[in-house]
């Protein structure tokens, strides 16, 4: 009798390397190393052990190196890194290469835990991208580098801007594996040719060898150019969900072993021309997708989203430029309530900056003269003067549009029509080809499994995942044509399911024309001075029709300012107090026989009269009323009801009409609206109207020529094309019409291809013909469908 011995590896606990030593051992488990032991005790001792619940061995092998991050240090090093700092918190984005897995995302989004100075840690799965925010008191950035290293994820820091490379890379790589598919479906499609029309005698000794070329050209596409598609689908089956990518691999995987199972027993051509075309023609779809995501991203094409124009300062005279052309060294001019579009230094004024879209923190913060102001604050006292000292894309404000901040909590209950149908989809095509495989499994096996690839062959979902990223790139590129600025794809389906409309009036319908404003009393020159340095503060639109009327003055030192959204603005004006604003605010109770629109003064506690309002509403209002035919319009405005008459014209019926309401009552009537089954668009100036416009279910704010940015509306519509409004809403419901009209298409050839694919009666090349030309057809489908929508409501 013999005694065996059994060797047996222990692998590491945390990292799943070998153990090549007992020596480190805690918990009864057994680490590689020291580093990965101190990692386990620090999740352990931060009672984060269910880490390991999430995978067997998530984490990274590292060794320490001593002051390795001493670098972190140096402000001058620092400052060029950080997205956002002021005198208690920083935010900072950081590469980390090691994300690969959901036990990553868990871990990195509780540093928290770890350190309470870390007040929140977003990642960004796909590019591997970790936003933290942390009190830089307590956690100095070196530290909170050194907690990353020392749990295994240490950031990739460079001063070159490593997000913009790896999109730039990500994008050149898949232009790389397009030009790779393209050769060889071309390569392939010639090959295929002698099979597709019959071999001679002659050509009957070529047929193996064009058969192993197949193969060779098949393999670069799958492996390389199809490889995120098995990528995509085995992270879903880990996540345990399925979504478009599944079959999309199951199909291309099962074409592949079927083309070399055939070429190598010689018992067919095999399907290299059908796996080729497959993978191109998704390959291009992902590429238009990411060319419409490119379009829209507000951290790519900021110009779509920031103000239209900036105030620059020469001298003596103010000039709107385009925000394209902002450089460094210009002197702007910022009013109250107006973002500041890119980082800069304080020259001049009190700067009282509201920085809650960039920390979440809703305390304004005192700066003083000489100081850098971070992009993405909004002024909230009085107009200052600033110089740019960083382009308008390199600054934080850039990744504000699709900041998670804010993501309105009605996104995240919204999904799109072809999310919806995909995860249907999937689970049908799955049941239909395995039932197909096990119905002939027991009688005839290569029946079955003929019927299982002509299944997923003629079912595959390669029309759904293009119809959705060709129709959307078509519609983005006319809106964005119409001067209408889009914050996502989803927003589509959102404008398409509305069925009631409420509008302001005030800067909304209305237009700013200095030309309608009339002094209903008498003012000096010095009053008139006075006035017109509080008003220049503000952008509300009757503010900029005063300055606009009262002409060009010389501006004087203002103090104490403070404008109330809805009612009016106070000030100081050299020793002189100002009150402006509605009857209301101004001597407390509504004024009495005033027609029109009217903001009343009182200076030092004299009332000197009001100026009056004619107002000139847009071009094309005609239009919005023919919006009641298929909508609940309403109108909710903070004016008095002078103008109601005037109105009634294009809201029909005076119950649709509601006036004095302050921001918190248009936000309730939304809200009231929702709350009886209504999908609510709301339009307003993006000042007032901001609560109102992130409870509706699409908010679009309406611009000048100063676009003011606000992260809680869905879109950005300038004035110049707010008669297109209607033309709008039918063209995003004939979009959403093209997508399903595409799925119909693609489902008619799927049943008539399964109905003879089940038999396993359905050859090899009618199915390699059926699937490229349903792939075609609803490419074409889509594209040429969009345009004539398109042209039919008059947008192109």
């Amino acid at each position: 009798m013999t005694n065996d011995t059994i060797l047996v590896k222990t692998l590491c606990y945390h990292c799943g390397d070998e153990c090549l030593t007992t020596s480190f051992v805690a918990d009864e488990k057994q680490f590689c190393c020291q580093g990965c032991k101190s990692v386990y005790q620090i999740l352990a001792g931060s009672g984060l052990g269910s880490y390991y619940n999430y995978n067997d061995h998530p984490g990274a092998t590292r060794a320490r190196v001593s002051k390795r991050f001493d670098y972190l240090s140096e402000s001058s090093i620092v400052n060029d890194l950080l997205d956002y700092t002021d005198e208690h918190i920083t935010i900072i984005t950081l590469y980390i290469p090691h994300i690969h897995c959901s036990s990553c995302l868990w871990l990195l989004e509780q540093l928290n835990r770890f350190n309470p100075a870390i007040h929140y840690s977003r990642v960004d799965f796909l590019k591997k991208q970790l936003i933290v925010r942390f009190d830089h008191r307590i956690c100095s950035l070196q530290q909170l580098v050194e907690l990353l290293y020392d749990i295994g994820y240490e950031p990739l820091i460079s001063l070159q801007d490593v997000i913009k490379k790896q999109n730039s890379a990500n994008k050149g790589n898949l232009v790389q594996k397009i030009a790779v598919a393209g050769f060889c479906f071309g390569n392939v499609m010639l090959l295929s040719f002698p099979e597709y029309f019959g071999l001679s005698a002659f050509e009957q000794t070529f047929k193996h060898f064009f058969g192993y070329l197949n193969i060779v050209f098949t393999l670069p596409v799958v492996f390389f150019c199809g490889r995120d598609y098995f990528v995509s689908a085995f992270n879903n089956l880990k996540a345990r969900t399925l979504n478009i990518d599944f079959p999309l691999a199951l199909g291309i995987a099962v074409l592949f072993i079927r083309t070399v199972a055939e070429v190598l027993a010689h018992t067919g051509a095999g399907y290299a021309d059908t796996l080729c075309g497959l993978v191109f023609f998704l390959l291009v779809g992902k590429f238009v997708q990411q060319k419409t995501y490119h379009h829209i991203s507000f951290e790519r094409d900021y110009r779509s989203f920031f103000p239209v124009a900036v105030q620059v300062l020469t001298g003596d005279t103010e000039k709107p430029i385009p925000l394209a052309q902002l450089v460094t060294g210009q002197r702007i001019l910022i009013r109250h309530n107006e973002i500041i579009p890119a980082d800069a230094i304080l020259l001049k004024g009190d700067a009282l900056i509201d920085f809650s879209f960039v920390t979440g923190e809703a305390i304004p913060v005192n700066k003083t003269w000489g100081e850098i102001i971070y992009a993405g604050g909004r002024q909230t006292g009085d107009a200052i003067e600033l110089e740019v000292v960083k382009p308008v894309s390199q600054s934080y404000l850039t990744q504000l549009w699709n900041n998670e901040a804010f993501t309105r909590k009605q996104d995240s209950r919204t999904k799109t029509f072809s999310e919806t149908i995909s995860k249907y989809f999937t689970i049908a095509l799955l049941i239909i080809a395995f039932g197909a495989l096990l119905a002939w499994l027991f009688t005839d096996y290569r029946r079955g499994i003929d019927a299982f690839t002509a299944v997923l062959i003629i079912a595959c979902p390669c029309a759904l995942a293009l119809s959705t990223p060709f129709t959307m790139a078509a519609a983005l590129s006319i809106f964005d044509r119409n001067l209408f600025y889009l914050k996502n794809t989803r927003i589509v389906e959102q404008l398409a399911a509305i069925d009631t409309i409420v509008m302001d009036k005030t800067g909304t319908i209305s237009t700013g024309n200095s030309k309608s404003v009339v002094i209903q009393g008498q003012l000096t020159e010095k009053q008139k001075q006075l006035i017109y340095s509080a008003c220049r503060n503000s952008i509300h639109p009757l503010s900029r029709m005063i300055c606009q009327f009262l002409g060009d003055y010389k501006k004087l030192p203002v103090a104490d300012y403070k404008e109330i959204p809805g009612k009016g603005i106070t000030a100081t004006v050299e020793s002189n107090t100002l009150r402006m604003g509605s009857g209301a605010f101004v001597f407390g109770f509504a004024e009495g026989g005033v027609r029109n629109t009217s903001v009343h003064i009182m200076i030092n506690n004299h009332y000197l009269g009001y100026f009056q309002f004619a107002q000139e509403y847009r071009a094309g209002m005609e239009n919005i009323g023919s919006l009641t035919n298929n909508y609940d319009l309403f109108l909710l405005s903070g004016d008095h009801d002078h103008e109601r008459t005037d109105l009634v014209q294009f809201f029909k019926a005076d119950k649709a009409m509601h006036f004095n309401q302050s921001p918190q009552d248009k936000l309730e009537f939304i809200k009231a609206l929702q709350q009886k089954g209504k999908q609510v668009l709301m339009l307003g100036d993006g000042l007032n109207d901001s609560g109102a416009l992130k409870q509706s279910d699409a908010g679009i704010a309406v611009t000048d020529d100063v676009n003011n940015f606000s992260p809680g509306c869905d879109a950005i519509l300038d004035g110049k094309s707010f008669s297109k409004l209607p033309a709008f809403l039918r063209f995003a419901r004939d979009t959403v019409n093209v997508i399903r009209l595409s799925f119909l298409i693609s489902l008619t050839y799927n049943i008539i291809g399964l109905s003879y694919a089940v038999t396993g009666h359905l050859s090899p090349l009618i199915a390699a013909i059926l699937m490229p030309l349903s792939t075609v057809t609803i490419i074409s489908f889509t594209t040429l469908a969009t345009h004539f929508a398109a042209k039919k409501r008059k947008l192109i």
